[in-house]
């Protein structure tokens, strides 16, 4: 009896995932066909490649001797399409995880380009805080994450996205003003993102030291939503540039100077370079080509 690569698959999945469940789950399909894959590629192969024990999932001397070798024939078969060229040929579910920023600036460009490039991909997204999509990505339950700094866990697979600087911005007809005074910061509702992120700590850290003022933070588990606050007139707030580049653009909102802001979001493509297929490194690079394009657009803009 011969094995194929569908079987190679579910034991490289439930040996990463140690879950039966897990592995069905990613690979789309159900638990007692995995259950089915493993039976015959222990058949084919003679030996038992792990066992299951009160729900817990271990492999075997043998499994263990024998995963590296799957893994390098699932290397192969995506070396093989990618020396091809023949990105028509990528199959599968790319798990991918972004933050909110990304979703309000080049996300629908970039999945566009994810479907050009590998039309027969299908890509599932989640939009979380950067620290769930860190986990989830440790956890295996995502492929790639789209996030920023700063990280708890580091990765084999890193590609740096860029920078986005941070304005403050209000709607002109909140203030006359044009820049952030005391009256301002005291008078107007300072709407922040959610508490425990960055964002949060960083302004209501730097607020505390203006002794002078009381300010209100106002915070939210949504940017989208403190833009649209902003754009109701409804407070201050400080947001990436190119969130809000369109609406300064058409009059929407305006900036308002200020000689402190929060330190610009870093971001990163991040992903596992020793356990991923090819074509997780092919999309986080195809990420960074993306938002380079659509912030030279913005800056040409500006």
């Amino acid at each position: 009896m011969q094995f194929n690569l569908k079987q190679l698959e579910a034991f490289v999945w439930v040996a990463d995932l140690q879950s039966f469940r897990g592995a069905a789950e990613r690979l789309n399909t159900t638990q007692p066909n995995i259950s089915a894959r493993i039976a015959k590629l222990e058949e084919a192969l003679g030996a038992e490649l792990m066992t299951r024990d009160a729900g817990a999932v271990r492999l075997t001397a043998k499994g263990q001797e024998l995963l590296a070798h799957a893994r390098r024939v699932l290397d192969a078969t995506d070396g093989l399409a990618a020396a091809a060229d023949q990105k028509a040929l990528t199959t599968g579910t790319l798990r991918l995880g972004v933050t909110e920023m990304i979703v309000h600036t080049w996300l629908r460009a970039y999945l566009r380009a994810l479907n050009h490039k590998f039309p027969r991909l299908t890509v599932e997204v989640t939009v979380d805080f950067s620290v769930h999509l860190e986990k989830a990505l440790a956890d295996r339950t995502l492929d790639l994450a789209l996030q920023n700094e700063p990280f708890a866990r580091a990765f084999s697979g890193v590609v740096e996205i860029g920078a986005y600087p941070l304005v403050w911005v209000a709607a002109p007809g909140l203030t006359a003003e044009r820049a952030l005074s005391d009256r301002l910061l005291s008078h107007h509702a300072i709407l922040t993102h959610a508490r425990d992120t960055r964002l949060y700590d960083e302004i209501a850290a730097h607020l505390a030291t203006r002794h002078q003022i009381t300010p209100r933070l106002v915070p939210s588990t949504n940017l989208a939503l403190c833009q649209t606050m902003a754009l109701d007139g409804l407070g201050i707030t400080a947001l990436p540039e190119a969130m809000v580049a369109e609406d300064v653009a058409e009059g929407r909102l305006v900036t308002l100077a200020y000689p402190w802001t929060p330190e610009p979001l870093h971001f990163f493509a991040r992903y596992d370079a020793d356990r991923t297929p090819r074509v997780v490194a092919d999309a986080a690079a195809l990420a960074a080509e993306v938002a380079q394009a659509k912030d030279h657009k913005i800056q040409s803009n500006i």
